[in-house]
């Protein structure tokens, strides 16, 4: 796999795609919590038994492009697909 370099005062620092796969989770179920008004443990749950984090993972190519918001639309419109009703569990 390919790396990306982030530049940082003049410094050259290597992240991983890896890394930034699970940065970008991290970030996501943050924002779900917050947007969602569900604790951190409820949105794991929720992103395990849907394999959510998977699908970040497997749509990183595209997602790293748009901002946390847009890609957190694009998740609320995957768990809908699944039968996951955005009045009880994932709601805004």
């Amino acid at each position: 796999h390919a790396d990306r370099g982030i530049v940082w005062k003049g410094m050259v620092i290597v992240v991983e795609e890896r890394q930034q796969i699970i940065y970008m989770q991290a970030r996501l179920m943050r924002l779900a919590s917050e947007e969602w008004h569900r604790s951190i443990e409820r949105i794991t749950e929720l992103f395990v038994k849907y394999n959510v984090l998977q699908y970040i993972e497997e749509g990183f190519g595209i997602f790293h492009v748009e901002g946390d918001e847009a890609v957190l639309e694009d998740i609320v419109i995957y768990l809908q697909n699944r039968g996951v009703k955005d009045d009880t569990e994932i709601s805004r």
